[in-house]
């Protein structure tokens, strides 16, 4: 049996200090759509079968990272577009930037300090 083949839904798992302000960034500023919350852990929506959950670590036995060693990353279509809106938002994206193999990529941090990749193949 391999793992992949039993696998029915993947959730990431951001243990903050900062859980409020980051729980309102992804709720407010990304406009996520909530799937579950509780009174210190919230799961928000990505696809059918992908979340992103925000926990309060003062509430768990892990700690935060302080967004060290962690990219969330996001294939979206419209670069541009995301960026306009999140500046809209207020938000300070990176400018777009060509990648390697053939991909164009911006970068957001959230509260925390998690980095998060936005990114599409290049047209």
């Amino acid at each position: 049996m391999k793992i992949y083949s039993i696998i029915k839904k993947t959730n990431t798992i951001l243990y903050c200090n900062q859980w409020k302000k980051t729980v309102a960034f992804y709720r407010h500023r990304l406009g996520l759509e909530i799937a579950f919350q509780g009174d210190w852990l919230v799961e928000f929506s990505l696809t059918q079968n992908a979340f992103l959950s925000i926990a309060d670590q003062s509430r768990t036995t892990m700690t935060s990272g302080s967004g060290k060693g962690i990219t969330l990353s996001f294939q979206i279509q419209n670069l541009l577009n995301a960026r306009e809106e999140l500046i809209k938002e207020g938000l300070t994206p990176a400018k777009i930037q060509s990648q390697i193999m053939g991909a164009d990529v911006f970068y957001l941090f959230d509260p925390e300090g998690t980095r998060i990749k936005f990114w599409c193949y290049s047209q």
